[in-house]
C-alpha cells in the first residue's frame, strides 16, 4: 500500500531514510544497540491489552540483558495487568529514547519466568518499594515473594538511530536542507531484522 502515487523517479520516496540508513557488521548493530539500551535503562513497553482493542505502553526498568544484549529482561509483579496483556498476547515493543534524540524499538516476543532461582539471580531490593509488604510473611517485596517475576523479551527485529555528528554540525546540516531540499545526513540509522537476529542467536548460542 502506498499513500502516493506520485513518480519519484530514480530518487528514493523516503530521502531522509536513505540518506541517514547506515550498514555496518551485525556484531556492531547489536552491540551498539545493547550499549544505548543499557545508558538509557528505562524503556516504554507496549502490549496489546487484554480486554480491548487498546495498545497500551508502562514504563519499565531494564533488570539485565541476555543473548549478549539482544534480549531484554524487566522485573514485573505478576499481578499487574500486563501480565494478563502477556498472557492474551505475547507480541511486544520496547521503545527507548534519550535527550539527543537517539531512539532505539525492539519487537519481540514476551513470556514472564516465574521461577524462583531465575528470579533471584536478578532481584533488587529496591523491588520492595514497588511491591510492598502486605505482612503476611510472604508478600514482603523479598526475593521469595511469588509475586515476583521477570518478562523476558526475545527480540525479533529491531531498529535504531544515533547521532553521528557534533551539535553544531547538526544543525549547521539541517538547515541547509531546509534551505537547498538536501535530505539531513545527521543520524545513523540501523536495522536488524529477523533473518540477522536469528544469525546472531546461532552464533551465540553455539
Amino acid at each position: 500500500m502506498s499513500f502516493s502515487n506520485a513518480s519519484t523517479g530514480d530518487k528514493p520516496a523516503d530521502p531522509y531514510k536513505a540518506a541517514n540508513e547506515e550498514t555496518v557488521a551485525l556484531k556492531t548493530k547489536v552491540d551498539d544497540l545493547a550499549e544505548f539500551i543499557k545508558k538509557c535503562k528505562f524503556g516504554m513497553m507496549t502490549t496489546h491489552e487484554a480486554t480491548t482493542s487498546n495498545l497500551v505502553s508502562r514504563c519499565m526498568a531494564l533488570a539485565a540483558t541476555e543473548a549478549e544484549g539482544l534480549d531484554l529482561l524487566f522485573h514485573t509483579n505478576t499481578e499487574s495487568g500486563k501480565t494478563d496483556d502477556l498472557s492474551s498476547d505475547s507480541h511486544v515493543n520496547v521503545s527507548f529514547l534519550n535527550g539527543s534524540g537517539e531512539w532505539a524499538s525492539v519487537s519481540g516476543v514476551a513470556s514472564i519466568v516465574t521461577d524462583r532461582s531465575f528470579v533471584q539471580k536478578y532481584y533488587s531490593p529496591t523491588l520492595k518499594a514497588w511491591l510492598g509488604d502486605l505482612g503476611d510473611g510472604t508478600h514482603d517485596g523479598s526475593e521469595n515473594d511469588p509475586r515476583i517475576g521477570v518478562i523476558r523479551v526475545k527480540a525479533t527485529t529491531a531498529v535504531y538511530s544515533l547521532v553521528s555528528k557534533n551539535v553544531v554540525s547538526r544543525v549547521a546540516d539541517i538547515a541547509q536542507g531546509a534551505l537547498t531540499g538536501k535530505p539531513a545526513s545527521v543520524n545513523k540509522l540501523r536495522e536488524i531484522s529477523a533473518d540477522e537476529i536469528k544469525q546472531w542467536r546461532a552464533a551465540v548460542e553455539a
